[in-house]
């Protein structure tokens, strides 16, 4: 990695950018967090926030999802896709709060990792959006900045997030991994970017998309 830029600069130039930058998944505690992350993949925050205020009504806590029918669950967030395996993980996962947490959400991504339907990203989310504690979760638009910008030449997320948190100060973590969500959104998108209205237009690798 030979950036000529600093982390710093990176950061405060995505601050500038998007000072109010925050989760777009709408959540009221860590249970319904956890739920919204998991049931996020493969669609919007915007789609899984039109289903959450029905499921989270029916089911407001692990306890009571717990105990919930997948066939019911299923039908609540089937608008979101891939219904059946989301409804089987919440409901699983809700089980094993329950048993072995005592219905609380645990605090370490080892433990979160070994609930069903969570996987490193989603136990990343929950640590820095739900804890305020440093990780540096990894979706397919930090994925893309991380490789354009020249942070990481790594082809697969864990790589990525290794660059990432060998070159961001850990103070900066969270939010940062706000901050470069609303870019990947917004401007560095994947398909024509707004490389007009990129601050980092010198140092992109991706030459092509800078006119």
């Amino acid at each position: 990695m030979s950036l000529t830029v600093s982390s710093n600069y990176i950061y405060e130039e995505l601050d500038k950018l998007f000072p109010n930058a925050k989760c777009g998944l709408i959540y009221n505690n860590l249970f319904e967090l956890l739920v919204s992350v998991v049931l996020s993949a493969q669609t919007t925050d915007v789609a899984v926030n039109k289903v959450t205020p029905t499921l989270f009504s029916a089911y407001p806590n692990t306890y009571s999802l717990a105990k919930a029918k997948e066939e019911d669950v299923k039908e609540i967030i089937k608008p979101i896709g891939l219904s059946n395996s989301k409804a089987k993980n919440i409901v699983a996962l809700s089980k094993e709060l329950v048993e072995r947490f005592n219905g609380d959400i645990p605090k370490t991504i080892l433990e979160l990792e070994s609930l069903p339907g969570v996987g490193h990203k989603t136990a990343s989310v929950v640590m820095v959006e739900g804890y305020k504690i440093p990780a540096m979760p990894v979706d397919t638009h930090i994925f893309r900045i991380a490789n354009r910008l020249g942070i990481s030449k790594a082809k697969d997320v864990v790589g990525v997030e290794k660059d990432l948190k060998n070159y961001f100060e850990e103070s900066t973590w969270c939010h940062l991994h706000h901050l470069l969500i609303a870019f990947g959104r917004n401007i560095c998108t994947a398909k024509s970017p707004k490389c007009d209205n990129c601050p980092f237009s010198n140092i992109c690798i991706n030459k092509e998309h800078i006119s």
